[in-house]
């Protein structure tokens, strides 16, 4: 029988493709000081600045202990805060600081798209949208990529 080629698999486009806009990115955002996964779970907070970690967790996906060591993390860098809430609860802020990093990373997240997808056209570039949100839904893919 004869054996495919890796080249035959959508899959293996697919991830070639996502490697390349992922390294880049992770490159790009290391340069500020943070992971992918911190600028995923910074502009989660972003969102809904005061969330409580649960809430956090249930959103992206992760677990409690995942949450928990990024926001330690994001603590030591000063770009969190966690505050009492009463009893053992805990709310997630951002700092000024996080605040502030937050449209450096966005732009670097914008930039990353348009140097990996700007290549495209507004139609190519559409099309493919509408086909990995459709293959997301379809298969039930709904935690968010953090890493």
């Amino acid at each position: 029988m004869p054996l495919s080629d890796l080249t035959d698999h959508t899959g293996y486009w697919l991830r070639m493709v996502s490697n390349a806009v992922s390294q880049e990115f992770a490159r790009k955002v290391t340069s500020e000081g943070v992971t992918v996964a911190e600028w995923a779970f910074l502009r989660a907070v972003y969102g809904e600045d005061g969330t409580s970690p649960t809430a956090l967790a249930d959103r992206m996906g992760m677990t409690r202990g995942a949450i928990s060591k990024l926001a330690d993390r994001l603590v030591a860098k000063g770009l969190l805060r966690r505050s009492a809430t009463g009893g053992r609860g805990q709310s997630l802020t951002l700092t000024p600081e996080g605040r502030a990093k937050l449209p450096v990373l966005a732009r670097l997240a914008d930039e990353n798209d348009a140097a990996h997808f700007g290549v495209l056209t507004a139609e190519e570039r559409d099309a493919l949208d509408r086909i990995l949100r459709a293959l997301a839904e379809r298969r039930g893919l709904t935690k968010p990529p953090v890493d």
